[in-house]
């Protein structure tokens, strides 16, 4: 940032210092080769789904399964696909979110810029507004991008995809601020990895959640429903497979007994989850910010 263009915006706590380091911020990501590496496992995801579609299409040209039939699994497969595009998002804005405030602490970048009369404040709701305009449009862009081949491929169309794609970049949204406050405290590399490891918890909670449901154990049971409550990846990542997948496939598969299966989920998300995921995204980067503030650079 250089001292003829600064000085004019950065008024402390100003709307317009956030956004000017959201720009940044998002220049910034598109120069690094976590960006690199984010395309070329998507360009990979969506060729090797593509490919798998189409097979599953021409099962339908030629008569092997019916046209209901290639709609059930095409529902299925698209929720593990989209799995995979939920993977290849956290593992972007994890360690995207990490460098970005840790790396510039550690480097000085950050004493230099907030030396200026800039509040911290302002400057960290800057880079989250940058990274969750990279992960938000990363999600969208690959989410719809599949979302067509499928329709091209196995004549699948998800029920509701825009809530489905929203919740997916909802549940970005949530990693990433968990990574901000994480990199207010530890090393950049050392966030992401902690942030990825409690995503992948939260998951594996889930499904053991799922198998206690269908089994009638309560104790299991439980494990999800609080995981998702301390973290909300899982939780809005649930949300999203029931917007992507054929409403039918809860009836033909089993019913309640469909929980145990890790690519299934059995109801929308209430508005009282949504509600909890607004408050905690609140909470946590109330304490980033918090955290920041008190940081020593």
């Amino acid at each position: 940032m250089s001292d003829t263009t600064v000085p004019s915006v950065l008024v402390p706590g100003s709307a317009r210092t956030a956004l000017l380091i959201a720009g940044l911020t998002l220049r910034e990501a598109a120069r690094r080769r976590v960006l690199l590496a984010l395309i070329v496992l998507t360009a990979l995801l969506l060729l090797l789904s593509g490919w798998g579609f189409s097979r599953l299409g021409a099962e339908a040209d030629t008569g092997s399964m019916t046209s209901g039939e290639v709609r059930l699994v095409a529902s299925q497969l698209l929720n593990l696909v989209m799995f995979g595009f939920s993977l290849v998002a956290a593992l972007g804005t994890a360690f995207l979110a990490g460098p970005t405030l840790a790396g510039e602490t550690e480097s000085g970048i950050a004493l230099s810029v907030l030396a200026r009369p800039v509040r911290r404040s302002a400057v960290l709701l800057g880079k989250w507004l940058g990274l969750v305009g990279f992960g938000v449009g990363f999600v969208v862009l690959a989410g719809l991008t599949q979302c067509l081949i499928v329709l091209a491929a196995a004549d699948y169309w998800p029920p509701r995809p825009a809530i489905a794609l929203g919740l997916l970049a909802a549940q970005t949204v949530v990693l990433l601020t968990l990574t901000l406050l994480l990199a207010t405290a530890v090393s950049p590399m050392a966030s992401g990895v902690v942030a990825i490891g409690l995503f992948g918890a939260t998951w594996v909670a889930g499904v053991v959640g799922g198998i206690g449901a269908a089994l009638d154990n309560d104790g299991l049971a439980r494990i999800a429903a609080v995981s998702r409550m301390v973290l909300p990846t899982d939780g809005l990542w649930r949300g999203a497979m029931n917007a992507f997948q054929d409403p039918s496939v809860i009836v033909t598969w089993g019913g309640q007994d469909v929980e145990a299966f890790p690519f299934l989920s059995i109801a929308p998300l209430t508005w009282g989850y949504l509600v909890w995921v607004v408050v905690w995204l609140c909470m946590v980067g109330g304490l980033a910010a918090a955290a920041f503030a008190r940081k020593d650079l």
